[in-house]
């Protein structure tokens, strides 16, 4: 590996799946202690997160792009076969389910706007909607939960099947960014990108939970 080579993962993707790591057991563990204030605030993060990510798709470095790693059956059935991935990046099974990830957690994230433990919390969008639509949203976080503990599990069995099994040094290049074998084929857009598209997207959602009703007075 070249001191040249360029890095299949720039800094924010990189800072994106560390975080992942981080927030997402946090939030099991907030909602499971009761401890609201802050399980709003790991939603929040997790909501600019992933919506940063979503535009880092779009317009960030090439295989952070979703159409550098996004392909149709018929590259899928190829690398079932054994065709080798086209991209050093995300191969056409991990394309998808990062994909799949990302539905997860942005459903997570936005159903908990709605969410109420009927005693002392209600989220910032609960006076927004009507009852219906907030014990819909009720229903769709517990079974976003549901969805996508099984995907984090199945997402652990690929990266061991992959690292330990075929020998690729997945969890190396998520962490230094690249690893032998494993670089990207043009230069990452700066990060300070990144960072500027989640301080706009931080901007929005805290001016439209700003903009929401406020709970009825009791008295």
């Amino acid at each position: 590996m070249s001191a040249s080579a360029h890095a299949v993962w720039d800094l924010p993707i990189r800072l994106f799946h560390w975080s992942l790591v981080v927030l997402v057991p946090l939030a099991w563990w907030t909602g499971e202690e009761g401890n609201f204030d802050w399980h709003s605030w790991v939603g929040y993060s997790l909501l600019v997160l992933v919506a940063t990510r979503l535009v880092w798709g779009v317009v960030g470095s090439r295989h952070a792009r979703f159409d550098d790693f996004l392909a149709g059956p018929r590259t899928i059935g190829g690398y079932l076969r054994g065709e080798p991935s086209a991209t050093p990046g995300h191969n056409p099974l991990g394309g998808w389910s990062v994909v799949a990830l990302l539905s997860i957690l942005l459903v997570q994230a936005f159903s908990g706007l709605f969410n109420t433990d009927d005693v002392l919390y209600s989220g910032p969008l609960y006076y927004a909607a009507s009852t219906e639509f907030r014990d819909t949203m009720g229903v769709i976080h517990d079974l976003a939960f549901d969805a996508l503990v099984a995907l984090v599990a199945l997402h652990l069995l690929a990266i061991a099947y992959y690292q330990f099994r075929r020998h690729q040094p997945l969890i190396q290049t998520m962490v230094r960014g690249r690893a032998p074998a494993k670089e990207g084929r043009e230069a990452p857009r700066p990060w300070w990108l990144a960072a500027l598209i989640a301080g706009v997207l931080a901007l929005l959602l805290w001016w439209g939970l700003s903009m929401a009703p406020e709970p009825p007075r009791l008295w």
